[in-house]
């Protein structure tokens, strides 16, 4: 029995209290931040891109407070309690991808643009067409990036008041509880983004990377301290507790599954596994909310080094999280895990809980530890759904509002006011998605908006910075037929239906056989865009000149 439990059975509510207290000081908190840089923001710089007054080490702080999401701190310590080694694949493949983005795309997005994705891709062609693909894709891949953060809010508050089925908080069940939280969360981003833009967004994603190290880092000395720093010893312990027994500690078991006289489902296992790495490696460079961060910074070079930073902060990150996976699957145990939420998305609060109880002593000290550490995760995904609706009503304000209906006429007054709307309708959106994708596991989300990423807007990226024949038609194919690709294939995969986890378990329309779309749909992107540019005779070298110079020098850039 958890110590909330305990502590409510013995008829004290000082869990809960303790529980709530640091809840709501926490929200308090970043209200005022957002409160405060309201006041700050005057113009659309201000609102898109902070003004472009953060250091390199302030920007690398704010892109690891939107990179260490609910599916790094929850999801994947889930997976490792759960899954063992194949769990760690995820921090892998997530940290290798920052060297794609660092190599490819941060500094030559940062020369080239201006506060969006579209501004590079739309700068040698034909605006509308390019800026309405841009929008699409970037709205698309914040839903799915959303969806992961929201349902893990809906795990986290219902362990955090304690709630499972059968039991009851303000009257509501633990499934009403989720669906209320998943809707505070939305109402919480809204205000965020419409209210303090680039500027409260950014400040509340350093706070939240700072408290977010400081939880990770404590939660891992004090496992490392309970195995008097022996990593042989927690890894045993692990995998004894796993019931997996030396199985846990090797590859295949969640991925790449060999099933015994069935060659075609281990194929389709093997080739699964693969399609994740490609999508985990190549998605980051795609993510909308990822590239906006580099508008914040005055110059390139501050754009390089703000990667630098963030590249140390989340490495650093991810080694914490092999800690807090395999000692959540030591001292927690899969059974109680699994009993609290299917996916193993409170396995980490629950290890803070356990170590509260095993340091500080007795329930209050199990409830004060699990308190602190919900908290900061609570933090991450205001922090990081924040970032994420104000990408997308960015993209939606200055790309389709502004360049596509009012053809570059609309006053900075008007932009700014439809981005505040388009915050309102994608949370919105977000907020009634979220509730159907309870059963799923945040990393594994957050896998699947990496593959449509990659798909739609990473070969437009790529092929717009360095191919000089490629054109309008190329950029517009490349997006929407990446975007459409990975779309279709996860809605009839196993994710969606035809499997007890799938968003709708109870349906049946599943025929393609991969979890992970990007092995197919990343290539067909390309090969959409590489189609495009062909059939079109638009071409326009010089713009393309002066595209290559602004991306390398930065000469001329805003």
């Amino acid at each position: 029995m958890s110590a909330l439990f305990a502590a409510e059975a013995s008829g004290g509510g000082t869990a809960r209290t303790l529980t709530i207290t640091l809840f709501l000081l926490l929200v308090a908190g970043t209200l005022a931040i957002t409160i405060w840089a309201s006041r700050q923001t005057k113009t659309a710089t201000d609102f898109y891109a902070g003004g472009r007054s953060f250091t390199g080490f302030q920007n690398g702080l704010a892109i690891g407070g939107d990179y260490m999401s609910a599916a790094s701190f929850l999801g994947i310590a889930g997976l490792i309690a759960l899954y063992g080694y194949d769990g760690f694949l995820y921090s892998i493949g997530f940290l290798v991808a920052w060297l794609v983005a660092l190599l490819l795309v941060a500094e030559l997005l940062r020369n080239s643009g201006r506060y969006t994705m579209a501004d590079v891709l739309a700068f040698r062609m034909r605006q509308r067409p390019v800026r309405t693909a841009a929008a699409v894709s970037t709205i698309t891949v914040s839903i799915f990036y959303l969806l992961a953060q929201m349902v893990g809010a809906g795990a986290l508050v219902a362990l955090l008041l304690g709630i499972r089925p059968g039991t009851t908080f303000l009257g509501m069940g633990a499934d009403t509880a989720k669906v209320a939280t998943i809707v505070l969360v939305g109402a919480l981003m809204i205000i965020y983004v419409t209210v303090g833009g680039m500027k409260g967004t950014t400040y509340v994603q350093i706070v939240k990377a700072v408290l977010l190290m400081g939880g990770t880092l404590l939660m891992t000395i004090l496992v490392l301290a309970k195995y008097n720093f022996n990593l042989s010893a927690l890894l045993g312990d692990a995998a004894a507790s796993s019931g997996q027994g030396t199985a846990f500690l090797e590859p295949g078991l969640r991925y790449g599954v060999e099933v015994a006289g069935n060659a075609t489902q281990t194929f389709y296992n093997k080739v699964d596994l693969l399609s994740l790495g490609i999508a985990l490696v190549l998605g980051t460079a795609g993510l909308p909310h990822i590239l906006i961060r580099f508008y914040t910074v005055p110059t390139a070079k501050a754009a390089r080094k703000s990667v630098l930073w963030a590249i140390g902060i989340i490495g650093t990150f991810y080694l914490f999280t092999l800690a807090l996976g395999f000692g959540a699957a030591a001292l927690v145990g899969s059974e109680a895990i699994v009993a609290q939420d299917k996916a193993g998305n409170t396995a980490a609060p629950q290890l803070a809980e356990r170590l509260g109880i095993d340091f500080f002593g007795g329930d209050i000290g199990g409830a004060a530890m699990l308190a602190i550490i919900a908290a900061v995760a609570f933090a991450t995904i205001l922090a990081v759904v924040a970032g994420l609706t104000l990408a997308s009503s960015s993209s939606l304000a200055h790309d389709f509002y502004a360049n596509v209906i009012k053809r570059g006429e609309a006053s900075e007054r008007q932009e700014v006011n439809v981005a505040r709307i388009s915050a309102f309708v994608i949370g919105a959106v977000a907020i009634v998605l979220s509730i159907f994708a309870q059963n799923l596991n945040v990393a594994f989300l957050v896998a699947l908006a990496f593959a449509v990423a990659a798909s739609g807007n990473l070969p437009a990226i790529l092929y717009s910075l360095f191919w000089k024949r490629f054109n309008t038609s190329g950029a517009v194919w490349s997006i929407y037929g990446g975007l459409l690709a990975a779309v279709l294939l996860v809605f009839f995969s196993p994710v969606v239906s035809g499997a007890p986890t799938a968003m709708f378990p109870d349906h049946d329309w599943q025929w393609f056989p991969l979890s992970n779309p990007g092995i197919l749909s990343i290539p067909f992107g390309f090969l959409c865009g590489w189609i495009g540019t062909l059939i079109s005779k638009e071409h326009d070298e010089d713009k393309y000149a002066e595209l290559e110079v602004r991306s390398l020098t930065g000469a001329g850039a805003h």
